[in-house]
């Protein structure tokens, strides 16, 4: 007879017998645990309130506004560079946490520094140049006025000291030379890191100031705090620009309860976050919690007894389960759960999980012969399937060919071909992936690979060059096949999605693109990868790689000769 799962646990939790016990507990736990929570959440929000106004009043207040006041003075046109220096050098002594001004004119590289002279000090003393430590570049002076985010704070640390330092930029009206003046000034944040050790809830509780990394900002050794739960809600609302306040409970991942709330500073990319551990927050409940459970210990201890008969017949099962998981883990889809014959939920799940083993075996063979893009196209598609269609992207494409192969072929057995190819696919598939590419799709002795994202056009010239030096070496290994390699790469859009038939499609990218690097690599000669002029423009600044202008080729299907350009390792 089968003896349900559900019935075994009914059993179990009868023997138990604490139930009565259980709820008396709660309700007595439970009205104490509100208060107290209550009350610990409204310190943990007044506290992350508190510091986040510092935090704005301080920038705001003892930052800002004189600066503003400093760039207004400056931006007299009755001043001359030398009254303008010297105001300069007035208002940052009178700043104390303000360690570098800045008037940059446009167009110039020599900007007007004015360094505190303390801080340059610890700057020497750590073997760095204050100068160029504290001066702002023109590139990031630029990037400010792109975005207008003119007297908003940029941070950034230097890391031989450990320093936290902001940079904001202000425009003058008035100009020097008739070339337009911004004012830019260095602050220690080293104020801010203290408010925040010194502050009284540090003592029972814990302050973390974060940036849209996850990263403890204002320390000197700054750690990454993403493994909390509550750091990775409020990174994305960093990165939104969001406001609210909000308390978040959450576990660690060592298994601690914990109680926390967070708040966003106005000036600052950051997030103020205050937690609390719950043992702390609740001590009198968990005090009530302990007697309880003392003395429902005996209960505890009988159903224990009955517990250890049907955990014997539970568990092992269970393990075997477990046991052949871990070996599926591992990659051995040849496992499989045996021995195991109850006529329950367990006996069911045993032989489920048999078939899902072999099921995934098959699948992980089928995967080898598909694209990481087709692969991912599945993933994505709805429940309906996969749709045919193709949507437009701009990407580099790969064409290598293997010259001598038809005469290779007919001359050494058809096993040896095969071997052969594989061994030089082998090499040229790693290689592409070592690139970021995907293997689009075998074809004869051809293959296509596609490169998408940053710096697709150089990684896709490196793999070529990469792969030509590395069927070089196969050449010296086994000089009686005699194969060289042809190569194409051009950049472009191409149309990529499922296209065939509805009962058998393919996913591939096609377009004037895909047929430029086919022509280019029927160009090649052997040992040699042809790139167009879209991939050497993309590529030119990589030290890495050297490309030879070539006589325009003409390509089938192109009315007028192509550019053409030979890559190859500089």
């Amino acid at each position: 007879m089968r003896f349900p799962l559900r019935l075994k646990f009914f059993v179990f939790a009868a023997l138990l017998a604490v139930a009565p016990l259980a709820l008396v507990g709660l309700n007595l736990t439970r009205l104490t645990r509100d208060e107290l929570k209550s009350a610990a959440n409204e310190d943990l929000t007044t506290v992350a309130a508190e510091l986040r106004a510092a935090f704005d009043t301080t920038f705001e207040g003892r930052w800002l506004t004189p600066l503003t006041v400093i760039r207004n003075g400056i931006d007299s046109a009755e001043l001359g560079v030398q009254q303008k220096v010297s105001l300069l050098t007035l208002g940052l002594e009178q700043l104390p946490h303000v360690v570098a001004l800045q008037l940059s004119v446009e167009g110039s590289d020599l900007p007007i520094l004015v360094t505190g002279e303390a801080f340059a000090a610890s700057l020497s003393a750590a073997g760095l140049d204050p100068v160029k430590t504290l001066s702002t570049p023109a590139d990031l002076i630029k990037a400010i006025a792109t975005t207008g985010q003119y007297g908003r704070p940029v941070i950034s640390r230097i890391g031989e000291t450990g320093d936290w330092i902001a940079t904001l930029a202000l425009p003058l009206n008035s100009r020097i030379a008739g070339r337009r003046v911004v004012m830019a000034a260095k602050i220690d944040l080293s104020s801010l890191g203290e408010m925040v050790r010194r502050h009284p809830f540090a003592q029972r509780g814990e302050i973390s100031v974060v940036d849209q990394a996850g990263r403890r900002v204002l320390e000197a050794e700054p750690a990454l705090l993403t493994d909390r739960q509550i750091v990775a809600s409020v990174q994305p609302l960093i990165v939104a620009g969001a406001r609210a306040e909000a308390l978040e409970p959450y576990m660690r991942s060592d298994g601690t309860a914990m109680l926390g709330a967070y708040a966003f500073p106005d000036w600052f990319p950051w997030a103020v976050i205050t937690e609390l551990k719950e043992t702390s927050a609740y001590a009198v409940v968990n005090a009530i919690t302990r007697q309880i459970l003392i003395v429902g210990l005996i209960g505890f201890v009988i159903a224990g007894l009955g517990a250890l008969i049907f955990a014997r017949q539970l568990t092992r099962p269970i393990l075997q389960i477990g046991a052949v998981a871990e070996r599926v883990g591992e990659g051995d889809f040849s496992a499989r759960v045996e021995g195991v014959r109850v006529r329950d939920e367990i006996g069911d799940l045993a032989a489920r999980f048999n078939r899902m083993i072999g099921e995934l075996g098959e699948r992980l063979e089928l995967m080898k012969f598909v694209s990481r893009g087709t692969v991912s196209a599945i993933q994505k598609a709805d429940e309906k399937g996969m749709l045919r269609g193709g949507e437009r992207r701009r990407v580099s494409v790969l064409f290598t060919d293997i010259r001598g192969y038809t005469a290779f072929s007919e001359r050494v057995a058809p096993e040896v071909v095969i071997e052969a190819l594989n061994s030089y696919f082998d090499v040229q598939t790693d290689i592409v992936e070592k690139h970021g590419g995907d293997v689009d799709k075998f074809v004869g002795d051809a293959l296509v690979a596609v490169f998408e994202g940053e710096a697709m056009e150089c990684r896709a010239a490196a793999c070529a060059v990469e792969i030509l030096e590395a069927m070089a070496r196969m050449l010296d290994d086994y000089p009686e096949y005699q194969l060289h390699v042809g190569i194409g790469v051009a950049s472009g859009e191409v149309v990529m999605g499922a296209m065939g038939a509805k009962a058998r499609m393919d996913f591939t990218a096609l377009g004037s693109t895909v047929n430029l690097s086919a022509r280019l690599c029927s160009e090649a000669e052997p040992g040699q990868a042809l790139v167009d002029r879209a991939t050497r423009d993309a590529s030119v600044g990589n030290g890495k790689l050297h490309f030879e202008e070539l006589p325009p080729v003409r390509l089938k299907g192109y009315a007028q000769p192509v550019p053409a350009f030979s890559a190859s390792r500089s």
